[in-house]
């Protein structure tokens, strides 16, 4: 992992206000998953929702907004974590909120990327 990567991760916060709204966004609307050879959580809405995906640019080191996309009428962003960003602050840093006490369903579905990729819980 490079120096930047490192940089990244360590300086890496959040308030508590923003890390109950990124969990609320990603328990309704996120998509918990993989390619078959990396785990990536993504996030696709509208593109009115721009100003919030610019946030999660902000808050998230390392993870990526592609769009607009315009497909029939469906027009939206997606945002995406991989990597180090994913393995290292966002699966450790959700693993500790109340995310399974207040999504059974969708912490499952959090855990089984986590258990298919072999990624630490922190």
């Amino acid at each position: 992992m490079s120096k930047f990567k490192n940089d990244l991760i360590n300086q890496f916060e959040i308030d508590q206000f923003s890390l109950g709204f990124l969990l609320g966004i990603l328990i309704g609307e996120g998509h918990f998953g993989g390619d078959g050879k990396q785990p990536q959580i993504t996030l696709r809405m509208h593109v009115r929702h721009e100003q919030i995906f610019q946030w999660l640019v902000k808050i998230v080191p390392g993870s990526k907004l592609y769009g607009p996309y315009h497909h029939s009428d469906r027009n939206y962003y997606q945002w995406i974590v991989r990597g180090e960003p994913l393995r290292k602050v966002l699966v450790p840093l959700l693993n500790k909120t109340t995310f399974k006490y207040l999504d059974p369903y969708n912490y499952a579905r959090f855990l089984k990327m986590v258990n298919q990729y072999k990624i630490n819980l922190g």
